[in-house]
């Protein structure tokens, strides 16, 4: 049966706003299909819902804007349209990216191929104007989910044309920035269009998405200490701390970041008696390009300075030509997806899910230096990706009632392969891309082999308990690196061994309803989450970084437990969950920064890291006063790392980007039938980027900074086809860092029309 749900003739618009409309009628909107998986995971674990309403109060430019203010969730999006927008839920964090995992009407987004900045959902794939429903499923408590849910599942549905709809929407944006030696404004516009359309037993869905925007610069460069042999005496530099409070000498910035996205996507669906099916088509093309890098250096000439060794104050630095260079990557991709359903029985439905990832081309282009430099030519570096994607099936079979009353079955297999491969050149024209000399190639395969079963077993009315086992078959194969930089335009690679081992995972859940109010229920799941191509074979020499290969690591072994007691209330319900996740062979990628801001990194396992949890959340409309809705969530996380052989010394010490606290608030009023305002805040305690815990310096660059961030939004529908809104994120202008800066205050200016 097809889940629906009712709305009160909502209009949303494209940057979330959701007014409800004059003389309100009830009208019935259909997501893509039944959310079965989600309703499966609630009955085993905390699951938290978001339907178009709650989204009245959300600045909502892209998709991920969507769970922004999520129950323990994080989203590392540093400015609007930016590729690297990782998802961090509970226990994983921000850069843990492979433990946590999105769907869209069945399709993957995540990305489980790269980690850190690298391993960003693919959010682009959906527009945040075709959302109608969201499931935010924490933990590894289903047997449906691998390893991969450590953190969490996201789970996103968009709307079935039940006729001919057409819809068009559009937001500008601007921001103001000023930190270091950037101060500034810099700004974007969204474009959204989409037709819909129902054809008998056939719904098609046409949609186009333009984003373009400019960001603040995500890179501030110190110098390191250098003789004063050749020095040129300069002013300019700014003096400040860097993360772990060392004084330093800050000479410029990357620039202002300009990103273009396009996303065109083709949905058709087919809906008779017992059986619907769902082909979806999504096709990204996105452009960013870095060409502004800002020197603040001048000679006693008053030229600027791009490089070489200076003299500032008395003392002598160097700054490296190459940190000032200028770049532009140009990324296509195309994600395929086929979602089948079939009543087999009134108990018994069977589904299935294809999906094919594949990046189309991913080029990045970047000089050797500035083109202001007085030896700038077009020698450069150009790195890529090719045959880089993968391939999913999965087939699930559920039955109510099974043998006995009250005894649901879930049953299933999955089927999932990652191929990844990274190539680096040096370059007598970056500009268009020439690849004269070999530098550095990585890559390499991982397969993975499911096969899981649950029971749920509701008892009475009063007990429910569900048990269930995964089995996964993991290998990894074709894994090759290069060898020292043989400059050489032919490839000689290294090949690495593989690897292969299997894994069962038991679940448990138990539930007690003593009555209609309240409810408590534990959860218990262990969930092993495989190494990924990149952890196992990235190998590469870049201009700015450096990494090394670990083809050995283990897969994390996590034991985690929930606890959730729950009150319903008439008009929402109040929640607390008390978590525990004990993760053995946990891979952490580490970098070390070297003077003048170049990097090095490799992925290493930490022995063992216990993370303690408590959330308390509270969702109600009519929240003490009449005609106002809020969603209110608060965290406190203890992240201990608890066994390290290899370093003892960060025994004892908070993990990594997991702050103590973290909480939300998103409250909307409704002043009358067409006119809504609402709010939000977002806050954060500090935390750690480095697991020797010594980067205790708060608003600089690198720092893991706390926040506090204020939102406002108004949305007024002007008649039934138009409604406009406007919004201001971050209202304060904090200035905060997550490595690189989170935005400063925000602007947002959006208007819908539907035909």
């Amino acid at each position: 049966m097809k889940r629906t749900f009712l709305l009160g003739c909502i209009l949303c618009s494209s940057a979330g706003s959701v007014v409800a409309q004059e003389q309100p009628a009830i009208e019935e909107v259909k997501v893509w299909g039944e959310q079965g998986e989600s309703r499966v995971a609630e009955r085993v674990g905390p699951v938290s819902t978001l339907e178009q309403a709650d989204f009245a109060s959300i600045n909502m430019a892209t998709t991920e804007d969507v769970v922004k203010h999520e129950p323990s969730v994080v989203i590392r999006r540093r400015f609007i349209g930016d590729s690297n927008g990782t998802l961090g839920i509970r226990s994983a964090n921000m850069f843990q990216t492979s433990r946590s995992m999105v769907f869209a009407d069945g399709v993957p987004l995540h990305y489980l191929l790269q980690s850190r900045w690298s391993g960003a959902p693919r959010w682009t794939m959906v527009s945040a104007s075709e959302i109608a429903r969201v499931d935010v499923v924490y933990g590894p408590f289903s047997a449906e989910y691998s390893g991969n849910a450590m953190g969490g599942v996201v789970l996103i549905e968009t709307a079935i044309p039940q006729k001919r709809e057409v819809h068009i929407d559009g937001s500008f944006f601007s921001q103001s920035f000023d930190d270091y030696g950037h101060d500034g404004n810099v700004d974007g516009y969204k474009g959204f269009a989409s037709y819909g359309d129902k054809f008998g037993d056939f719904s098609v869905y046409l949609s186009y998405n333009h984003l373009n925007n400019e960001a603040q610069p995500q890179s501030f460069y110190y110098a390191g200490a250098a003789d004063a042999s050749g020095a040129v005496p300069v002013a300019g530099g700014i003096y400040g701390q860097d993360s772990q409070g060392i004084e330093r000498l800050y000479f410029g910035d990357s620039g202002v970041v300009d990103t273009q996205t396009d996303n065109i996507k083709f949905k058709l669906g087919y809906d008779v008696d017992a059986f619907s099916a769902l082909f979806n088509v999504a096709f990204e093309d996105r452009q960013s390009e870095t060409f502004g890098a800002h020197s603040y250096l001048s000679d006693t000439q008053g030229q600027t300075v791009w490089g070489g060794t200076i003299e500032q104050d008395g003392s002598n630095y160097s700054v490296p030509a190459q940190r000032f260079n200028v770049s532009a990557a140009d990324r296509e991709s195309l994600n395929l997806g086929l979602r089948l359903r079939a009543e087999l029985s009134p108990k018994a439905s069977l589904e299935a899910n294809i999906s094919q990832f594949k990046i189309l081309d991913d080029e990045n282009r970047s000089s050797a230096v500035n083109p202001e430099h007085p030896s700038y030519d077009l020698n450069g570096q150009v790195s890529d990706y090719e045959d880089t994607g993968w391939d999913t099936f999965g087939v699930t079979l559920n039955i109510n009632d099974f043998a006995i009353d009250g005894l649901d079955w879930v049953s299933g297999a999955r089927y999932e392969s990652y191929e990844l491969n990274y190539q680096v050149f040096s370059s007598t024209d970056y500009l268009a891309g020439a690849k004269d000399s070999f530098t550095s190639a990585s890559g390499g395969t991982t397969d993975i082999a499911a096969l899981f079963t649950q029971f749920n077993w509701q008892i009475n009315d009063t007990f429910d308990v569900a048990l269930g086992l995964r089995y996964e078959d993991w290998s990894s194969q074709d894994g090759y690196y290069s060898d020292d930089n043989p400059n050489t335009a032919e490839f000689d690679l290294v090949s690495v061994p593989g690897n292969d081992m299997d894994k069962f995972s038991p679940k448990f859940s138990f539930g007690y309803r003593p009555n209609a109010d309240w409810q408590l229920r534990y959860s218990l799941g262990r969930a092993y989450r495989f190494a990924i191509v990149e952890e196992l074979f990235s190998q590469y020499e870049a201009y700015n970084s450096i990494s090394e290969a670990n083809p050995t690591l283990q897969p994390e072994n996590g034991l985690h437990q929930n606890f959730m007691l729950q009150r319903e209330l008439s008009n929402g319900y109040l929640r607390l969950n008390i978590y525990q996740d004990t993760i053995e062979d946990v891979i952490e990628s580490q970098s070390t920064i070297l003077p003048g801001g170049s990097s090095i990194r490799t992925f290493i396992p930490v022995d063992k890291v216990r993370t303690r949890g408590v959330e308390l959340v509270a969702n109600a409309n009519d929240f003490i006063v009449s005609n106002l809705d809020v969603r209110i969530n608060l965290t406190y996380t203890d992240a201990k790392i608890i066994a390290n052989n290899a370093d003892p010394s960060i025994v004892g010490n908070t993990f990594s980007r997991m702050p103590e606290w973290r909480g939300n608030l998103l409250a909307t009023y409704h002043l009358s039938d067409r006119w809504n305002i609402g709010g939000s805040l977002q806050y954060a305690s500090d935390s750690f980027g480095r697991l020797d815990n010594t980067d205790t310096a708060d608003n600089v660059y690198g720092a893991q900074d706390g926040y506090t961030r204020v939102g406002l939004k108004t949305n007024y529908a002007v008649n039934r086809q138009f409604t406009l809104s406007l919004g201001v994120d971050n209202v304060t202008n904090e200035i905060a860092y997550v490595a690189h800066p989170w935005p400063g205050r925000t602007v947002f200016i959006n208007f819908s029309y539907d035909l």
